[in-house]
């Protein structure tokens, strides 16, 4: 990454955080924009959204969601938590990602929560919980290991 498009990545977060609009971190990732997931503050609490859509169906059968998009949700949900309360100079890379399906996700929106559970000077465990309506009953479970470049103050 670039030192200026490293300055830009710091400055939006910043933004992000001075104007509490945790939505605007999905400006740093396009694929998360293409996906149809975002970032939101509901109940003090960041979620990660990922908003319905027939493209997401991976069995028409079921219906059920993809795979691939669950885990996409997952796996952003999870950066984009690490962007919120780390404070890296770079975007984190995953080192790797264990993802548990635990039943199948319908056609509805579905919802993510991450929860930083290990910050170190350069690798960062994040745990993510996705559900649909009843946050009790979680269709996803990621655990998740990222490469960070803290800035000078972390």
């Amino acid at each position: 990454m670039s030192e200026r498009s490293s300055a830009r990545l710091v400055e939006l977060i910043a933004e992000a955080k001075q104007t509490n609009q945790p939505g605007r971190l999905t400006e740093i990732v396009p694929y998360a924009r293409f996906m149809g997931l975002s970032m939101r503050h509901v109940a003090g609490e960041l979620l990660g959204h990922l908003t319905y859509s027939n493209t997401l169906v991976g069995n028409p059968a079921l219906p059920a969601l993809h795979g691939g998009a669950l885990g996409a949700l997952l796996e952003s949900t999870a950066i984009f938590q690490l962007l919120w309360e780390a404070e890296t100079i770079v975007l984190p890379k995953t080192i790797s990602i264990t993802i548990e399906y635990l039943r199948s996700g319908r056609p509805l929106d579905t919802w993510a929560k991450g929860t930083l559970t290990r910050q170190g000077r350069r690798v960062a465990n994040v745990r993510v919980e996705s559900w649909q309506e009843e946050r009790q009953r979680p269709i996803a479970i990621a655990h998740a290991h990222f490469l960070i470049m803290p800035g000078e103050d972390g």
